[in-house]
């Protein structure tokens, strides 16, 4: 599949236009941001362990049901996608308090919770990406009330999936963010399930092998890519 011009470039990756409609080209950058972008950073090798670590993940929730956007991987960094109308919402499940769930509601971080949460936040980088409910997304028409219920139950598989599967590897999966599309008015999962996009904690220590050793200067954060990549993989 040919890749022809690029069509956007976001904080982790940039998207590629191919000589068939339906399918783009996903480059994987190093570059790392947090808080909204207000800092900024690089993290070596990040958008090669990002890159794999999705895919595998895809494909393995491809086996359960779950349909995504993957096609096939190209390239430590390229991969063609289906090429999806994202909903404008980021879909965040929560199992353990941490992070800004923690700061909100004076939860001490590493808490487990009662029941895993799911939030919703309105995807828009000038509001700062705010939490919003389901009622407010249906009256902003960023998705049915149809659309929603499907995203709901897909965002709990994928839960209830990686949970089991990652503490297989030895790791607990504390929280995480996804991102749908709709591709030929069905709607798919789209975007990541890496490092980037989830807390990964070692089982046995808590310890941090996520994006939050950026942007908590916890050091050692290619390190912690790696060591994900290396457990889940074999790599």
């Amino acid at each position: 599949m040919k890749k022809t011009v690029q069509m956007y470039e976001g904080k982790a990756k940039k998207v590629f236009k191919t000589d068939n409609p339906d399918f783009v080209i996903v480059q994987y950058k190093d570059d790392a941001t947090a808080f909204d972008g207000k800092k900024r950073g690089t993290i070596a090798g990040k958008g090669a362990i990002n890159n794999k670590v999705s895919n595998h993940f895809f494909q393995r929730l491809e086996q359960i049901g779950v349909q995504t956007h993957f096609v096939k991987e190209l390239s430590d960094r390229e991969t063609v996608v289906k090429n999806v109308e994202i909903v404008p919402l980021e879909v965040i499940i929560r199992n353990v308090a941490a992070g800004s769930f923690s700061k909100r509601y004076g939860v001490d971080e590493g808490t487990q919770l009662a029941i895993s949460t799911l939030e919703y936040s309105f995807k828009n980088d000038s509001l700062g990406d705010p939490l919003i409910n389901d009622y407010h997304a249906i009256a902003l028409r960023l998705a049915t009330r149809d659309e929603l219920d499907k995203i709901n139950r897909m965002a709990f598989m994928v839960n209830e999936f990686l949970t089991g599967y990652l503490l297989g590897i030895g790791i607990k999966l504390i929280d995480f963010k996804l991102e749908f599309g709709k591709f030929k008015n069905e709607i798919i999962l789209a975007d990541e399930i890496s490092p980037d996009t989830c807390r990964f904690w070692d089982k046995d220590t808590n310890e941090k092998l996520d994006k939050d050793r950026f942007r908590r200067d916890l050091g050692n954060v290619e390190g912690a890519y790696i060591e994900f990549m290396s457990r889940l993989l074999g790599e």
